[in-house]
């Protein structure tokens, strides 16, 4: 196959249940696995606490959070990259495959239960919207 898969990682263990099985497809198929995080606001803020002071920043936060997964998953033979994105969890994952012309985006199956389904969760909207395959990977167990 090889390609690109893109995973939605945010930093919860749920999250990297799904991102372990995507660098698992990845290794498997020959591809590449693209780690993705979203965030919604690019907020920042000053934090002090004597004379020591924190420079926070959403989109820094979640570059953290993509870099670290990345690197993780990384095993010898598996080309793995990571982007932080401004945007909705699904449209940012989406906008990316579509960007680098993945193969296959990968997302957990938390939220697809009763009033979330409803009301439309990432995976739900990511598989009705993605213009590649989409993998539902099963994080709630």
């Amino acid at each position: 196959m090889a390609g690109i898969i893109i995973v939605g990682v945010d930093g919860s263990e749920t999250s990297m249940k799904a991102a372990r099985t995507a660098a698992q497809l990845a290794a498997g198929l020959s591809a590449e696995l693209r780690v993705v995080t979203a965030h919604a606001t690019d907020n920042a803020e000053v934090v002090r606490i004597g004379n020591d002071k924190w420079y926070l920043s959403d989109s820094e936060t979640a570059e953290k959070v993509a870099k670290k997964a990345a690197e993780d998953l990384a095993t010898e033979g598996l080309a793995t990259s990571y982007a932080a994105l401004h945007g909705k969890p699904q449209d940012a994952l989406i906008n990316e495959a579509e960007r680098v012309d993945a193969q296959l985006i990968v997302v957990g199956n938390v939220g697809m239960k009763g009033l979330g389904r409803v009301l439309g969760s990432v995976a739900t909207s990511v598989a009705q919207r993605a213009s590649c395959d989409v993998y539902i990977a099963k994080t709630d167990s």
